[in-house]
């Protein structure tokens, strides 16, 4: 029996971590997601759980911290945002490199500068070629669900990976809304307990973690990372069809909206996706056109041919991104699926859109517009600007 609440984004992750009662948290704060190593804060010192919470002085601290408490065999976590996962930088590609399965809830906020404390993808896009596994919520229920699936990903014996849970910034982290809890005995069942093969506290087994890799090693280095993350894509499947026995909801790389008969369609990341939704029942209701959405829930490891397959029979597609790459061409997004898009040799005209930055609004209004320059796409086979920006005062 699934247990209702409302909770922000912010606290349904912290409930995620409580019930799955990791070992170690080390953590900074930083704003939007202080609150979450907050709430964890006051479990532990209610007894709730026994977490071990490290006080650290950095961000670029924390991530140390979870480094060398994951290598010694602990379930690992922790929390940041923006700038802080900016100063985590170099640990990050030591996270990854060293297969170490260390869970990250990240709150998207733009990252500076200009100073800006609102929600857009800077921050998790600039780390996408790190190694970790991203994730990205559209709600605070699929935060939480996403967090529940987490470790389970993670400490695969195929992946061995660290991964990131990304909810946006004050929209979903400070936003309360109506979830639906599983049952804590459900999650101790289905996260289980970590169980490391090797590990640095493990005395029958004296050995290294992170040394220097010569010219010798490092490329075979990084050809393990990649298959390490193609594996995930089989199991991120797995995890969720065990997920949805235990909660009844259903996850896989990506959500198709309407997408059945489409014949003209968004791909987006996150929040927005909520708007877009009701942007289509709209069109549909009041135009019968065929619209409908993907929105990206594994953006690492990329499903590139997933993607196309889903795309591959409508007329023109609109690639959103919250978050600017400074190419000559679009957004990280947008580069991802035109790509697999082309790859798979997918006919349909294709344009991207600039949006969100630094919090600022997409409204159904504005939705309706996109569409709109889809219809005139596909009928003219003409893409007039390929790289284009939404709600820019000009």
């Amino acid at each position: 029996m699934s247990i209702r609440e409302r909770l922000s984004g912010n606290e349904a992750v912290a409930y995620a971590i409580k019930q799955i009662n990791p070992d170690v948290m080390p953590a900074f704060p930083i704003t939007p997601s202080t609150e979450i190593p907050q709430y964890v804060a006051s479990y532990i010192a209610n007894g709730d759980i026994d977490t071990e919470f490290i006080h650290v002085e950095s961000e670029h601290s924390s991530m140390s911290a979870a480094i060398g408490a994951s290598a010694a065999g602990a379930r690992t976590l922790t929390a940041t945002s923006s700038c802080g996962l900016a100063l985590m930088w170099e640990e990050l590609y030591v996270a990854a490199s060293d297969r170490l399965p260390i869970v990250l809830a990240l709150v998207n906020r733009a990252l500076s500068g200009p100073i800006n404390i609102n929600a857009d993808h800077s921050d998790s896009m600039g780390a996408r070629d790190s190694g970790w596994i991203q994730i990205y919520a559209e709600s605070n229920q699929e935060a939480y669900d996403n967090f529940l699936q987490s470790f389970k990903i993670a400490e695969n014996k195929d992946v061995m990976l660290p991964v990131m849970i990304c909810q946006d910034g004050f929209i979903t982290s400070h936003g309360v809304e109506n979830i639906e809890l599983v049952e804590d005995e459900l999650v101790k069942e289905f996260a289980g307990e970590r169980k490391p093969l090797h590990y640095l506290l493990n005395e029958k087994e004296p050995m290294a973690i992170g040394p220097y890799a010569v010219s010798n090693y490092y490329m075979e280095s990084k050809r393990g990372q990649r298959q390490a993350m193609l594996n995930a894509k089989k199991v991120i499947l797995s995890v969720a069809e065990e997920f949805e026995k235990i909660s009844g909801r259903k996850y896989g790389f990506f959500e198709e909206y309407r997408m059945e008969d489409a014949e003209y369609a968004i791909v987006i990341i996150g929040s927005a996706a909520g708007t877009a939704k009701a942007a289509i029942e709209e069109i549909r209701n009041t135009t019968g056109k065929k619209v409908g959405l993907v929105k990206i829930r594994v953006f690492r490891p990329f499903p590139d041919e997933e993607i196309a397959e889903a795309l591959k029979n409508v007329k023109a597609v609109a690639i959103l991104d919250r978050s600017e790459m400074f190419s000559a061409t679009g957004g990280p997004l947008g580069a991802e699926v035109t790509a697999a898009l082309y790859r798979a040799k997918v006919q349909a005209e294709a344009v991207n859109y600039i949006y969100g930055l630094g919090g600022r609004d997409i409204t159904i209004d504005d939705f309706c517009k996109v569409y709109e320059e889809l219809y005139r796409m596909a009928e003219t086979h003409e893409v007039r600007d390929n790289y284009r920006y939404i709600g820019l005062r000009e």
